[in-house]
Parts: structure tokens; sequence; C-alpha cells
């Protein structure tokens, strides 16, 4: 088996690479479950892990399509080859999962988001709000996207999406397909009992194959469930906390897909799965996001009321890619090491370079991408904001920026 390399780590609102390493970036990364010892120490920064737990987890993001279809339990190898674990068993059936999986399936689209700025494609699920085309899904399915097409398994009609908004730290996106009209949708059970032991289906598109929904069945094994998904590539986290546990076998590209009580009633929104850390056993429990939760903060999307989580519309962009150091003996602790620009965009023009360090935003002090990201997400593309920044020979600078459109997330 290949050892993956980390890349170096990418504030998302900041900018992404011009282009992915052979292989693709790996999967986003969950480290620990209720307060479990953190994994792989700062992405980038050529320092060993800081020691982890045996067990990662996985948040079920959008499937590489235009490159080898991973299973849930593999990374793409970064420089190296794509290792594979044995599929879950995704077809498992219960009586009446068929049944269930007829009345949801004509709800549900298949999402796929072309991120462009890292040479790659995705593939997720959603479910359709609206007759219109509104559609829900997870935030970490679109995240990166310069564009998003979405295919209707109701009518079959594939129709381009324009991003609506996202909520990064609760993993909740909302789109709005152009073109859209008299579409079958989905109606979430906000309000129904979910109990330990009830059975259920999850559908979605697995393995972005596409088509008609895959259906996994299992059961409840947990509630008010709490993981702390990291993200590798760009060192965010989000904890999410409240979710549904099951041991339905999800996979790859059913993120944003229902999770249906054998009544037939959507109860969940499929958000992450638990995997092997060495790749080499299938996912063992799924989780979802409480279909009310999901639906009150798409409610808060659609009438575009932005808060500290909430992104209304398009991404503000500065097109730099940075890293995570640790500085020993500093205040803080870290600092955001300039790595890369992308020509042309803000940050070049306004003459940051690699080995430069962000220590401001908007005149606040910041000390890491996860920083920068966090205040970036209250702007927009045209937006005008101020950047400090020290170059390698300790000489401060201060420019103001206006902010590029960047991809989703």
């Amino acid at each position: 088996m290949s050892t993956a390399q980390d890349p170096p780590a990418v504030a998302g609102q900041a900018g992404y690479p011009a282009q992915a390493p052979p292989g693709g970036w790996p999967w986003p990364d969950v480290s620990g479950v209720r307060g479990a010892p953190g994994g792989a120490g700062p992405a980038g920064t050529g320092r060993p892990a800081q020691g982890g737990p045996s067990r990662r987890w996985l948040v079920l993001g959008a499937v590489a399509v235009a490159l080898a279809l991973a299973v849930l339990g593999t990374v793409g190898g970064l420089r190296g080859t794509v290792t594979r674990s044995k599929p879950a068993a995704h077809a498992r059936v219960l009586p009446g999962a068929t049944s269930v999986a007829g009345q949801v399936d004509p709800g549900l689209v298949d999402v796929v988001a072309t991120l462009g700025y890292l040479q790659a494609t995705s593939a997720g699920t959603g479910l359709v709000l609206t007759p219109s085309g509104e559609v829900l899904t997870n935030n970490h399915v679109i995240e990166g996207a310069t564009s998003v097409t979405v295919t209707d398994v109701g009518n079959g009609r594939s129709y381009p999406a324009a991003i609506v908004g996202y909520d990064e730290s609760d993993d909740i996106a909302v789109l709005q397909l152009r073109g859209a009209s008299e579409l079958r949708t989905v109606t979430p059970a906000v309000s129904a009992p979910v109990t330990i032991g009830e059975k259920v289906v999850a559908l979605g598109n697995a393995e972005g194959k596409g088509g008609t929904p895959a259906a996994a069945a299992g059961t409840i094994t947990g509630l008010s469930e709490a993981i702390t998904a990291t993200d590798v590539a760009s060192g965010t986290s989000e904890h999410l906390t409240g979710l549904i546990r099951t041991d339905a076998a999800l996979q790859p590209g059913d993120s944003g897909g229902p999770l249906v009580s054998h009544a037939g009633q959507v109860i969940g929104l499929d958000t992450a799965a638990s995997t092997s850390y060495q790749f080499q056993s299938s996912a063992t429990q799924g989780y979802a996001i409480p279909v009310g939760r999901a639906v009150a903060i798409a409610g808060l999307i659609e009438a575009g009321r932005s808060s500290a989580t909430i992104h209304i519309g398009a991404t503000g962009f500065l097109g730099v890619q940075l890293a995570l150091y640790g500085i020993p003996g500093s205040p803080s602790g870290t600092e955001a090491l300039v790595t890369g620009l992308m020509p042309g965009l803000p940050a070049a023009r306004a003459g940051l370079a690699p080995g430069d360090v962000i220590d401001s935003v908007g005149g606040h002090p910041v000390s890491s991408p996860a920083e920068i990201q966090s205040l970036l997400q209250a702007y927009h593309p045209g937006d005008k904001i101020s950047i400090g920044w020290a170059d390698p020979a300790g000489h401060a600078h201060l420019a103001t920026i206006v902010l590029a459109v960047g991809p989703a997330g």
C-alpha cells in the first residue's frame, strides 16, 4: 500500500491549489468521536503526527469521479496509487426496503460538482424541497465547487445549479436548479419520533454511479452522537453534534441523501461514516443530521439570513495557498504561511509571495488558515478587505484587496 502524503493546508475561502496532485486530494478526515484524541500534525508542516486514534472518521464526501472511484475506507494516494478496500455491503436487503425507496427516490437528485481549481469532479446526493428546484445537500458535497450540475431522479433531466448558501459548521448547503419546474419533492418528517433499534434505509448516489439511488438497510444504533470532522486539506474542522447513528452501510456519494424510516419518512440527511484508518475494513457506522435541524438551517439560508456560520451567495476569493506552521515560543504558537498564489488573482496582485506570513485580515489578527477562512466567511466577491502580512525579512505590509469570485464552501 502506498503511503499518502498530506497536501499543504488550504484556507477554504482563501484559495485552492491551481492543480491537484496525481491521484487527487485525500478524503476529508474526521478524527475522534466524543473528544477522542487528535490525529496527524498540521498538514504541510513536515512535522510528524502528534499521535492519534487507530480509527478515523471520514466525511462521506464527494466521490472523485474523474479519477478512480474510491469506496469508503480508501484514500486517493497522493503521488502514489489508489488503495482500495472491500466495498461495503451497500445493497443489503431488508423486507420492504424496495417499497420504501420507491416512495422517496423521485424526490432525490444526483449532485455533480466541478472543482475547477482542483482539476477534479465530485458527486453526492440531494433532496428536492420545492417543485421549482430548491435542493438540500451537505456542504462538503459542493465544497470547492466552481460549478454544479444536478440530475433529477424523478424526471431524468440535468440542470445547472446555483449555490444559494451554505453552513460549513453544520455541513448544510442549499442549491437552486436553474430552469426547473414541477419536480417531485421529498417531505421531511421534521417532527417524526426517532428511536434506537428502528429500521431504516439510507438512499444515495453511492460511488457516484448515478441513476436509481442505491439503498442500504439497517437500524438506528444511537442518538445525539457527536463527531469532529477535520478537513486535512484546509486544516478546518466541524464539531457535529446531535447526530443519528446507524449501521446502514453508507458509501461515498451518499452524502446529502436521505435516511428513511421503514414507514417511508425522511428522518435524516446522511453525512458521515466510520472506517478503519488502516483502510482494511468496510464502514461500520453511519451518521445522519436530523432532518428537522437540516431543514431549519436551510430555511435560514433560503431567507438570506447570513451569520457567523451561514454564508449566502457566492464566495469571496483571495487566490492564496496557505500552510499552518508551528512557531515555538510565539504567543499563538502557529502562523499562516503563504506557500503558493494563483496568478492574476487578488493576493498575487497585492504583492504577496511564497514565504510571506499573513498576520491580519480585515483588521483582525490571524495565526492560522482556519482563522482566515472564518473571517472571510462574512465577505463576498467585490468586497474590499485589508490584508496584513510580513515578508521573510520581517518587513510589514498592508494592502486593501478586492475579492474575486471563488469556489463554494
